[in-house]
């Protein structure tokens, strides 16, 4: 149980207003109030943050919790306990999981909810992949019933490319009659965005050409089918009347077409990854670097990280796959995609962002809490404020940490940024007024800790 009652004392809180030297009185797991150093004098529990920066728990809203190679869901309370690690590890405090299935959701949802309920140790939610009439039918419920009024469509899965997901192959008026649903019911389209059909020709083309490196990837998968998909989808969303949230943004092409809609009127938000930040095409990593949408050139990854300081981008996230390495076995072609993120989710920010291109801790805040709590619908989350939920990160800004396999909490056991130095480390993190990482170690009673998030836009 959290502490009735405590007292975060000689830290510099992170605030949209600015970072300020506060004390933070926490009351049955919520902030009670926040106060000049050294005002409270009634006998209280005090914990020292002296020296650190507190920020508010970051949120992961695009994370896959799946089983062994398969991330369709959480199967086993291991696999909710492990990332759920890797999160708090990471200063993440709520993750939010997509949930990819041809079944019906609602025949699994409790099932779902249980088995991740019982290992997670950050608080959690779901987003629901949507990609059969009946779950389509189904959107109303799962927005009301559920709490869960995100869904995801994968645009890209036509003709067969969905069978390695389980996922039957859609269409336009497929997309089109789920943004109707959305828009009616009060949700928000998460679009992956790439144009199947163009990939197709580009990979046969250069498949033949006998390349197989990230940049052949790449270039079969290039930036503008990204952008095309976004243009398009974001067009049906504003005849329909629905927001959409671009997931994983990862190139100029694509960032411009999104802004370009925002420019328009439409209702459109911007997510990257932390990877497309700092990986690119010419990255020693190889096929371990094989990701959907693709890693991208060094050009694109600047271009990011000017929407970043300028504020054309709203979130960070990781896209977590905690599948293990193995997974990567064989050339580019047949490896599979993504990596994990949750455990350097706030380090890579920090240290490439507010140590290397002066990017402020209150942007950070506001990428990886404040934005992502107020599109993904979690009211009481993403600021250090009173009666907000107690979701803290405590960061030495100024310890280094070389990322290395001992460290990693995730159970896929290897991270894009091994033996990469990192400047930030996470030393505490705490969910609801309860530390789950402390002394930049796991607690070890923390799983079981988490709670579900019913969310409403």
């Amino acid at each position: 149980m959290a502490s009735k009652k405590l007292m975060i004392s000689g830290g510099r809180v992170v605030r949209s207003s600015g970072v300020e030297l506060l004390d933070i009185v926490i009351e049955d797991g919520r902030i009670a109030d926040l106060v000049s150093p050294n005002t409270v004098s009634t006998d209280i529990e005090r914990f020292d943050a002296s020296g650190l920066a507190i920020l508010p728990g970051a949120i992961d809203a695009h994370i896959h919790l799946g089983h062994g190679k398969d991330i369709a869901r959480p199967r086993e309370v291991s696999d909710a306990e492990t990332e759920t690690a890797a999160a708090a590890r990471g200063g993440v405090t709520t993750v939010i999981s997509y949930i990819m299935s041809s079944r019906p959701h609602e025949d699994d949802f409790e099932e779902i909810v249980e088995v991740t309920r019982d290992g997670a140790r950050t608080d959690f939610g779901f987003h629901f992949v949507i990609a059969t009439q009946a779950q389509l039918e189904a959107v109303p419920r799962y927005i009301k019933e559920f709490g869960v009024p995100t869904a995801k469509l994968f645009m890209n899965i036509r003709g067969n490319e969905g069978d390695r997901l389980g996922l039957p192959p859609i269409d336009d008026g497929f997309s089109f009659a789920l943004l109707e649903q959305l828009a009616t019911h009060g949700g928000m389209l998460c679009p992956h965005p790439e144009n199947m059909e163009i990939a197709w020709f580009l990979a046969d083309r250069i498949k033949s050409s006998g390349r197989a490196d990230l940049r052949a990837w790449n270039d079969a998968r290039p930036g503008f089918i990204e952008a095309e998909a976004i243009r398009r989808i974001a067009y049906l969303a504003q005849v329909a009347g629905a927001p959409v949230y671009c997931v994983h943004t990862s190139s100029q092409p694509a960032l411009e077409q999104a802004l370009k809609a925002r420019e328009e009127g439409i209702n459109i938000y911007i997510e990257t990854c932390n990877h497309y930040l700092t990986h690119d095409v010419d990255d020693e990593i190889g096929v371990v670097g094989k990701i959907n949408p693709p890693l991208r050139t060094a050009a694109d990854r600047e271009t990011l990280w000017g929407a970043i300081a300028s504020g054309g981008i709203d979130t960070l996230a990781s896209d977590h796959i905690h599948r293990k390495i193995d997974s990567k076995n064989g050339d580019i072609w047949s490896a599979s995609p993504g990596c994990p993120g949750l455990d350097t989710f706030l380090q890579v920010p920090l240290s490439e962002g507010y140590h290397k291109r002066g990017i402020p801790l209150e942007k950070i805040a506001e990428l990886t809490a404040e934005k992502p709590a107020k599109l993904m619908g979690l009211a009481k989350k993403g600021r250090i404020a009173k009666g907000m939920d107690a979701d803290l990160a405590f960061v030495n800004l100024q310890a280094s940490e070389t990322i290395g396999k001992a460290s990693i909490q995730s159970d896929c056991g290897y991270s894009i940024y091994e033996g990469r130095e990192l400047k930030g480390t996470v030393d505490h993190t705490m969910v609801r007024g309860r530390f789950v990482w402390k002394d930049r170690a796991l607690v070890a009673d923390s799983a079981g800790h988490g709670e579900y998030q019913f969310r409403k836009l």
